[in-house]
């Protein structure tokens, strides 16, 4: 199976004015490692790791799970919120690039979710 990779435009939410600016965010899946699971990795050492189900869930309704929470923002955004030891980082997307890459992992691992008994 491939890897799915997307580049995704992302909002960091701080009070600070160079928060209107969008960071590249890139969205990553690999069925092979954990067909389960999906990665958002933000400039610099931020990646995060939680199940792909969250994600599906969090883009119909406010949900979480662990460190992470996922809700919609209207009808057109999506916010993921990730608590860490040191605080919190607070990221808004279009809720299309992410369905966008959903429906790209569906293709990537459909196959490796059938074989494995899901």
């Amino acid at each position: 199976m491939s890897v799915v990779e997307q580049y995704a435009r992302a909002h960091v939410i701080t009070d600070s004015p160079e928060s209107l600016d969008p960071v590249p965010a890139l969205l990553r899946y690999d069925p092979d490692a954990d067909p389960r699971s999906v990665h958002v990795g933000l400039p610099g050492p931020h990646e995060w790791t939680f199940s792909l189900e969250l994600l599906e869930k969090g883009l119909r309704a406010p949900t979480r799970k662990g460190d992470v929470h996922i809700w919609p923002c209207g009808r057109v955004q999506a916010v993921m919120e990730f608590h860490t030891a040191t605080g919190v980082e607070v990221v808004q997307f279009e809720s299309k690039a992410l369905i966008r890459f959903l429906q790209r992992t569906y293709l990537a691992g459909a196959g490796v979710l059938s074989r494995r008994g899901s």
